[in-house]
């Protein structure tokens, strides 16, 4: 798997993911410091031209650095619980396949401490290129589980004591109506489709996040993080 962008690179260092770097020969500090983060972890350091570079990224926006990373440590639904600390929180990715809005979910969860993401493998956005990218370096932090089907990942949780929490813009239910200091997993859904009708059918409760303005649905990223930090304001409460 192959990443891009400075703080990528430095984060996928820091997790002892990276197994080769090419990097500008024409860079600043930021890229120096990639350079002695690989050399000391005894990574191959390749200087490569803008031209090389281009190509390695696709095109993308790789602000002088591409890092050939290990595929990453297959995990189950149950992996995640279990390394949970405390009442899991989990976000569950319903058929998201923009690999922005993959990347920014990834360093919400990062940012908010949540304990993994899981998601469908097939129709999923890669996980290296734009998403790592979007994700500031989250995704290779993040934990996440791969299934193959959504609704029956679902019923693991909830078989394990998870529950399961669909953000759907016609709920009835405002998102901080629910118990969120509970073992939970935030459910959300592509934009413009929404969770599917089996996956919403499985969830504990649907909730919505009021809209005072004009528009009437906000990025899936940005829903996302609400609910995870109306989580840890709960749990805050709760703990005193």
């Amino acid at each position: 798997m192959r990443i891009y962008g400075i703080n990528p690179v430095v984060e996928a260092l820091r997790a002892k993911r990276v197994t080769a770097v090419r990097v500008s020969p024409r860079g600043d500090e930021r890229l120096a410091e990639i350079v002695r983060l690989a050399e000391q972890q005894g990574i191959p350091v390749r200087r490569a031209n803008t031209h090389e570079l281009d190509r390695f990224s696709h095109g993308g926006v790789h602000q002088g650095v591409v890092a050939d990373v290990h595929d990453r440590v297959a995990l189950s639904v149950e992996d995640l619980i279990a390394g949970a600390v405390g009442a899991p929180l989990l976000v569950v990715l319903d058929q998201i396949e923009d690999p922005h809005n993959v990347g920014a979910i990834l360093r919400t969860v990062d940012a908010a401490g949540a304990d993994g993401l899981v998601r469908q493998s097939r129709h999923a956005a890669r996980l290296d290129g734009a998403a790592a990218k979007a994700s500031a370096g989250a995704v290779a932090h993040v934990r996440i589980a791969e299934v193959v089907n959504i609704s029956r990942a679902l019923e693991s949780l909830k078989a394990a004591g998870i529950w399961t929490v669909g953000l759907a813009g016609d709920a009835a239910k405002p998102y901080d109506q629910v118990d969120f200091t509970l073992p939970t997993a935030v459910v959300v859904g592509a934009e413009g489709t929404g969770l599917r009708r089996l996956v919403r059918e499985r969830c504990d409760w649907l909730v919505s996040i009021p809209m005072r303005g004009h528009i009437q649905s906000l990025n899936v990223s940005v829903a996302t993080g609400i609910a995870l930090y109306e989580a840890l304001r709960q749990r805050k409460l709760a703990r005193g």
